[in-house]
């Protein structure tokens, strides 16, 4: 097995581990979303704007509530993710609430080997590009699945956020913007239940925007914009204070901790 391959193999049981909590949690609210809530932020609604009779292809789905939350809004949706527990679930969630979603268990590098559509959007969001060794790959698999004119939307924390380590009492910087060396964490918990008991084995790289854009554009599609928000609509960070507006943002301000980019096939 090589590197990569035990990188992938041991981030998977993680997910599938994090499957079940996260599927229990209040952060994710599965009754709620069951309920009619949508899982998707501001951000990317407003992005994107009206869906209906677009198809979309949702990378690095989890167990899919933001690919169905799009596909309740009128978009014919694909799912990818490596976790098979979290694409079970996925298909679970999709046949109770009678959406028409497809989902497909693949890591995101090779999601042209398994789904050959192409697509009106792709979209990615939030925790997502840091368990990727490299991004050229990533950005030519986005390109080939996109229709000529098709748009790129992705919600992503910010390069500067995982400088830290937050395993410390207090974060302190610990990692290269730009670092080519895997990062290696294990603790107990997750982002959407610290107290659960499960063990995260998690393997991760740092992507600077830098890094992001030109994968994007080297592959062929064009950058409308890249945003950067002081405020995060996750409280998964140590000691966020949430604001009036329901979001968070560390005391000071001095870094983003989110950013958005929107593209298109040329």
């Amino acid at each position: 097995m090589t590197n990569k391959s035990k990188y992938f193999e041991t981030n998977k049981a993680t997910w599938n581990n994090k499957v079940k909590v996260h599927a229990k949690s209040d952060m994710y609210n599965l009754e709620g979303f069951k309920n009619g809530s949508s899982s998707l932020m501001h951000y990317e609604l407003e992005a994107l704007g009206d869906v209906s009779g677009k198809s979309l292809l949702h990378l690095q789905c989890h167990f899919g509530q933001d690919t169905l939350s799009w596909s309740r809004l009128g978009a014919k949706c694909t799912g990818v993710d490596l976790s098979d527990a979290g694409i079970k679930l996925a298909k679970d969630l999709n046949k109770e609430l009678k959406l028409d979603a497809e989902f497909v268990c693949c890591n995101v590098l090779e999601t042209s080997e398994y789904v050959k559509d192409k697509f009106d959007i792709v979209f990615t969001s939030y925790g997502v590009i840091g368990w990727l060794p490299d991004l050229k790959p990533w950005g030519k698999m986005i390109a080939e699945r996109l229709i000529k004119g098709g748009a790129f939307f992705m919600a992503e924390f910010h390069p500067i956020v995982w400088m830290f380590d937050y395993l410390e009492d207090k974060p302190i910087m610990k990692y290269g913007y730009m670092q080519d060396e895997v990062i290696y964490e294990e603790y107990e918990g997750t982002y959407a239940n610290e107290n659960s008991k499960m063990i995260s084995k998690e393997y991760a790289w740092n992507h600077g925007l830098s890094e992001v854009i030109n994968a994007l554009a080297e592959a062929g599609l064009h950058i409308e914009y890249l945003k950067e928000f002081d405020e995060s609509p996750y409280n998964v960070l140590p000691n966020l204070i949430k604001t009036d507006s329901g979001m968070f943002v560390t005391e000071d301000k001095l870094y983003p901790l989110i950013f958005t980019l929107k593209a298109t096939k040329i």
